[in-house]
């Protein structure tokens, strides 16, 4: 099993792990007082967009122009640690698969090298206008590749 792991590592496109900073506010705690965990997935959301637009490509620039959007089809999260009012914490986008609609991605949210959540995210290329998937554009494709 671990060489087919190294295969697919292998043949996975390599993408730079892209971290956007995240300060935890109180409004990010629950009555226990750490983040709330369904505020992860917004602080996830928030550092893809980031890290698009790092790589040259708003979001609104990608409707208005390309007609397209990114929407998210699966998430599949790991609440290890708790994150905790005051926490500068750093959420982190890489790539692990491209296919041709398909961004397969893993994120994980960093308090300094301890890594308290990760998810594996899967987001679909779709027309803005029928939200049918559509193949990813070929500029963004050539970026992330």
């Amino acid at each position: 099993m671990n060489n087919l792991n190294n295969t697919q590592a292998a043949l996975a496109p390599q993408i730079k792990p892209f971290a956007w900073p995240v300060r935890v506010y109180y409004e990010d705690t629950d009555a226990a007082g750490v983040v709330y965990y369904a505020n992860y997935l917004l602080f996830m959301e928030r550092a893809r967009t980031e890290w698009l637009r790092h790589l040259g490509f708003d979001q609104t620039v990608l409707v208005d122009q390309l007609g397209v959007v990114f929407v998210v089809r699966s998430v599949k999260i790991d609440y290890d640690l708790p994150g905790r009012f005051n926490d500068l914490l750093q959420v982190t986008v890489e790539g692990i698969n491209v296919g041709g609609s398909r961004l397969e991605l893993t994120q994980r949210v960093l308090r300094g090298t301890e890594c308290i959540v990760q998810a594996q995210v899967v987001v679909v290329c779709v027309s803005s206008l029928t939200f049918k998937p559509l193949r990813i554009p070929a500029p963004l494709r050539s970026t992330i590749n």
